[in-house]
């Protein structure tokens, strides 16, 4: 987890937390509690064309907008959530539109909870980490209203 995404679930108010971490297994078989939401966390993808460029819509779960959130999930539900995408829109396969994935994933429903579609462009410039969050999640350009 990054010092930037610490810093931001330590600001979600404790009853908010509490309610996105949702009830805990009853009987873990004494492993512990579940942590993790179950897949599938993609809903399905749709490409698109907005403004003669190519946009690729995912559509999240519910599984995956507290995922998403969760402070102790770990990296491994992103991954596989991405695995997800790339299963139903096989051309989304490329750098620049994984790390605005993994940047919607870690940040969408703390920006803006709900959103339908989380929005990937294969056009969008490559940029490091800092850099991809100071633009939103979309790098380049102003991102899709919805």
């Amino acid at each position: 987890m990054t010092l930037a995404r610490a810093a931001a679930i330590a600001a979600i108010p404790v009853g908010a937390a509490l309610a996105l971490a949702g009830p805990a297994a009853a009987d873990t078989g004494g492993q512990g509690i579940e942590l993790v939401s179950p897949p599938p966390y993609v809903e399905r993808t749709e490409w698109v064309t907005r403004d003669g460029r190519a946009s690729l819509r995912v559509y999240p779960t519910a599984s995956a907008r507290i995922e998403s959130v969760r402070p102790l999930s770990g990296e491994a539900p992103g991954r596989e959530a991405w695995s997800e995408v790339l299963a139903a829109a096989p051309d989304a396969d490329t750098p620049g539109m994984r790390a605005q994935f993994l940047c919607h994933w870690h940040w969408a429903e703390l920006g803006q909870p709900g959103k339908t579609s989380w929005n990937l462009e294969p056009w969008r410039p490559v940029v490091d980490d800092a850099q991809m969050v100071l633009d939103h999640c979309n790098p380049g350009d102003a991102e899709e209203p919805f």
